[in-house]
């Protein structure tokens, strides 16, 4: 069976129906392939295979006989017959079958090597990475079924159970209910806000607001328009950012840094759909939907009072926690293509070996932000020419994230709270939603535990 460009293939046990949650399974991601970074990556599951074999083909090829998988590749520095994946006495050992260029595991060449949760393959210039319990719904895919990733941008994944949580969007998508999209800075909240846009019936106009950046003496006049002498220097009407999404969405970025009488006016323009200009004295009927996102805890923010419980009722009728990309190691090499795709010439030959492991080998702590920045540096310092390790930022290359939070003193009930989360994290392998129901908390306060007490959940996979 062939493999598609930008599409991935997942091999499932059986097609029996019926609610199993997720369970951890072994899987091969071919992630990257230096010369074609927009071919797309692939997921193949490993679970009822007895040998993966990897090596050179005109096309990239994934052919199945019996438990026996083989994997080709158009990569010229491969081999036809590079490598074998086996399972031995419970591991999974990358064995070299007489290559030419060698094969390389987390960063050295070897002959035999057993592959740990995470382990950086590299063949040729095509770099692989190994899950070792990567958690699968078992009814997720059928057989052999062909997962398209060239879809919208905020919609391309290749891990499992955010994948479903996508597919409860796009369903959402085409609906008119509020939704919250929740997450840390630079996770793509916009992407996937202005994806719901493109996949609902709306006509109009996506319009993106920040919250944020909106002066406080000034958010109700920019977002609700005013009329002309409504105050010194409203020389013109002003129809406001509301008003510029009718018909359309209204994206309201960083919610959580909306003044509270802000709220208030907005609530009403939600409640009646109509908005008062600033100055005005009619209502202007709108028609439009409303997106929030926020990297803010909002549920402590109402316990709190400080902000509005009413508003956040109206604005949470579906809600999305997005990943960080520390989360999402299977999407590194999609993320890279989408991002290729977007900032480079068509033309553009791809990564050398070294920047290309570089890139899958770095945590991106500032998430997909931060490797849209890196990839547009390196377009600029590499031109037309392959991109290479020197036209990475600093942090990349020395693996060193700017700004690295420094050790945190613990308090004695600090410690216990993080022995707990340390050793659910490594019960559940590094699987925060797991952690949050093993301990009965909030998943989103597993996560500022995570981030208080310095922990990496991918170490514990």
């Amino acid at each position: 069976m062939g493999d598609a460009q930008g599409t991935t293939l997942s091999f499932h046990e059986d097609g029996k129906s019926g609610r199993i949650g997720p369970r951890p399974e072994p899987v091969l991601v071919l992630a990257l392939e230096c010369g074609r970074p927009r071919a797309g990556s692939v997921r193949y599951r490993l679970s009822d295979l007895t040998a993966v074999a990897l090596g050179r083909g005109p096309e990239r090829r994934a052919e199945r006989a019996g438990t026996e998988l083989t994997i080709r590749v158009p990569d010229k520095w491969m081999s036809s017959r590079h490598a074998r994946i086996e399972p031995s006495f419970g591991r999974w050992v990358l064995t070299d079958t007489e290559s030419k260029n060698g094969s390389i595991v987390d960063g050295h060449t070897t002959k035999r090597a057993v592959l740990t949760d995470g382990s950086l393959i590299e063949l040729g210039h095509t770099l692989f990475i190994f899950f070792e319990r990567l958690p699968i719904e078992p009814e997720a895919l059928p057989l052999l079924e062909l997962m398209p990733t060239d879809g919208p941008a905020g919609f391309a994944t290749l891990m499992p159970v955010w994948n479903q949580e996508l597919t409860r969007l796009r369903q959402i998508a085409s609906s008119e209910i509020p939704m919250l999209i929740e997450g840390e800075s630079g996770t793509g909240k916009e992407v996937i806000a202005r994806a719901i846009h493109e996949q609902s019936s709306r006509h109009g106009a996506f319009v993106p607001v920040n919250c944020g950046a909106l002066p406080e003496n000034l958010v109700e006049s920019e977002l609700f328009g005013y009329k002309r002498g409504a105050f010194s220097g409203a020389q013109t009407d002003h129809p406001g950012l509301v008003r510029t999404a009718d018909a359309g969405t209204l994206f309201l970025d960083e919610i959580g840094d909306l003044p509270p009488s802000s709220q208030a006016a907005l609530l009403r323009v939600l409640q009646e759909r109509e908005v008062m200009p600033v100055g005005g004295t009619r209502p202007v009927e709108i028609d439009l939907r409303v997106v929030a996102a926020t990297h803010r805890d909002l549920d402590d923010m109402v316990a709190e009072g400080s902000f509005r419980h009413d508003l956040f009722a109206r604005l949470a009728g579906f809600r999305v926690t997005v990943p960080p990309l520390a989360e999402r190691r299977t999407d590194i090499g999609v993320l890279i293509g989408l991002l290729h795709l977007r900032i480079f010439a068509p033309e553009h030959p791809g990564f050398d070996i070294d920047a290309a492991r570089l890139l899958l080998r770095y945590p991106w702590p500032l998430n997909v932000r931060e490797l849209e920045q890196a990839l547009a540096t390196a377009q600029v310092l590499a031109g037309i020419e392959l991109v290479r390790a020197e036209h990475l930022p600093d942090s990349v290359r020395t693996g060193r994230p700017p700004g690295a939070p420094r050790p945190v003193v613990l308090s004695e009930n600090d410690q216990r709270v993080r022995d707990t989360v340390v050793a659910a994290l490594r019960e559940h392998q590094g699987n925060v939603s797991a952690v949050a129901r093993a301990l009965d908390k909030d998943r989103k306060q597993i996560q500022r535990w995570i981030k208080r007490f310095g922990l990496d959940p991918g170490s514990y996979r």
